[in-house]
């Protein structure tokens, strides 16, 4: 099946995967807590106060800490590698790009007003289906708020503006999480067909157990690793800092998201 799902020119709402419901920033967490510790050693609970700022203070240097932010998201990016030779592939049908965010009302062309995780998931995407002449591209990604602009159609527009054929592009503009674009992506591939999945390397873990619960069997093509890079100095490895605060925070996210899996399913 070739085309639109719901044309492109159909405005529907866009959808940011990498941040919906996601309750686990370690900042806001961290000032909660010295905020509860000052609240209690004002009113005279001086030893739980202590023990509350200290322990956010703690908490929050630990998770900023290179060496805690790569040992938690490590083991997630690397369970699967990415695919360097594509035309070596034999009988994929599609290459799938799970949905990001992007914004919707900005200026210039779609591909500068998507996020820097959905624009290096697209631009993966398409060196993938560009490799694989006969394979369609099936963008996805909707929105909770109803008078967004898709991800998915900022995808599709992207990928036209980069070059691939807009009869190769399959749009899925209504899946709002990770569960339903698993079983809109089965909804459009013909039974045993073989495609590959593309999006970000820590959320692959449970995208891919996602469209195993759905039937399928996806072939993994990770991008965007945020782990092993070690380029800067030792120093900025160990020294506390925002991007490794992020990198645990990420991990984090995935990790209660595969312990919430059985409830998608």
């Amino acid at each position: 099946m070739t085309g639109h799902i719901k044309g492109t020119d159909t405005f529907f709402h866009g959808y940011d995967q990498t941040s919906h419901r996601c309750l686990h920033h370690a900042l806001p967490l961290a000032a909660l807590l010295g905020l509860l510790g000052g609240l209690l050693w004002w009113t005279g609970r001086y030893l739980a106060g202590r023990i509350l700022v200290i322990g956010a203070l703690v908490g929050l240097l630990v998770a900023s800490w290179g060496p805690v932010a790569e040992g938690l998201l490590s083991p997630l990016e690397s369970r699967y590698p990415p695919i360097t030779d594509p035309a070596s592939l034999e009988a994929v049908a599609a290459v799938v790009v799970l949905g990001g965010g992007w914004n919707p009302d900005g200026r210039g062309p779609a591909s500068i007003r998507l996020n820097e995780s959905s624009a290096q998931r697209l631009l993966e995407g398409v060196r993938l289906v560009q490799a694989l002449p006969d394979a369609r591209l099936l963008v996805s990604g909707a929105s909770r708020d109803p008078t967004q602009a898709p991800v998915a159609w900022g995808y599709a527009q992207a990928a036209r503006e980069l070059g691939v054929a807009a009869s190769r592009v399959v749009m899925l503009d209504t899946p709002v999480d990770t569960a339903q674009e698993a079983y809109a992506v089965r909804d459009v591939l013909a039974p045993g067909e073989r495609f590959l999945l593309v999006t970000s390397a820590s959320h692959m873990p449970r995208s891919v157990r996602h469209f195993q619960r759905a039937g399928l069997e996806p072939i993994p093509a990770p991008t965007r690793f945020k782990t092993g890079n070690r380029s800067g100095s030792m120093l900025a490895f160990w020294l506390p800092s925002a991007q490794h605060l992020r990198k645990t925070e990420r991990a984090l996210y995935e990790y209660m998201g595969l312990v919430a899996l059985e409830w998608d399913h």
